[in-house]
C-alpha cells in the first residue's frame, strides 16, 4: 500500500477533510445548544423530518439518519416530549407509526435551519465562489473514488 502512487498525499487528504469537519461539526454542536438549548442529532431529525412532511416511519428515519434504531428512538421520544414531533398512527396498518414535525417542529426548526446556514456561510465567508465550485467537484470526485473502490 506504501507503494501507491500517491498515498502520502491521499493520507494528507483524509486527515484535512476530517479535521475540517470536525471543526465545523463541534461548532456547531456549541452554537446549538448556545442558541437553541438543543443537540445535533435532535437538529438532524427535524432536518429530515422537515423533508418528509408526510412523516416517515421509525425505520425510514433510521436509514435516513444512518444510526441505530435506539439511538433514533431515544432522541424522536424526548423531541415528542417537547412538542416538537407526534406520533401518527397508520389508519391501515396499526402496527406502523409515522412520525412528524408538528407546527411548533417545524416553526422552531426553521429558526435553527436559518441560523445553523448563517453559521456554515460565515465559517466560510473566506472563500469565494469559484473556491466553493472547486472544491465541490473535488469532493465529488473523492465520493465517486470511495465508491467506486468499496471493499
Amino acid at each position: 500500500m506504501n507503494d501507491a502512487p500517491h498515498s502520502k498525499l491521499s493520507l494528507r487528504l483524509w486527515l484535512r477533510l476530517l479535521s475540517c469537519s470536525t471543526v465545523i461539526e463541534k461548532r456547531i454542536r456549541q452554537r446549538l445548544i448556545d442558541e437553541f438549548d438543543t443537540t445535533l442529532p435532535r437538529f438532524d431529525v427535524l432536518a429530515t423530518l422537515n423533508r418528509a412532511p408526510e412523516g416517515m416511519t421509525m425505520g425510514e428515519l433510521t436509514t435516513a439518519l444512518l444510526v441505530s434504531g435506539g439511538n433514533v428512538t431515544t432522541v424522536v421520544s424526548r423531541l415528542i416530549e417537547d412538542e416538537y414531533v407526534e406520533r401518527v398512527a397508520n389508519p391501515t396498518d396499526r402496527r406502523s407509526i409515522t412520525v412528524r414535525l408538528t407546527k411548533r417542529g417545524a416553526i422552531d426548526f426553521r429558526a435553527m435551519a436559518d441560523a445553523h446556514e448563517a453559521w456554515i456561510e460565515s465559517y466560510l465567508a473566506d472563500l469565494g465562489d469559484a473556491d466553493i465550485e472547486a472544491l465541490l467537484d473535488g469532493l465529488n470526485r473523492v465520493r465517486a473514488s470511495v465508491e467506486r473502490n468499496k471493499p
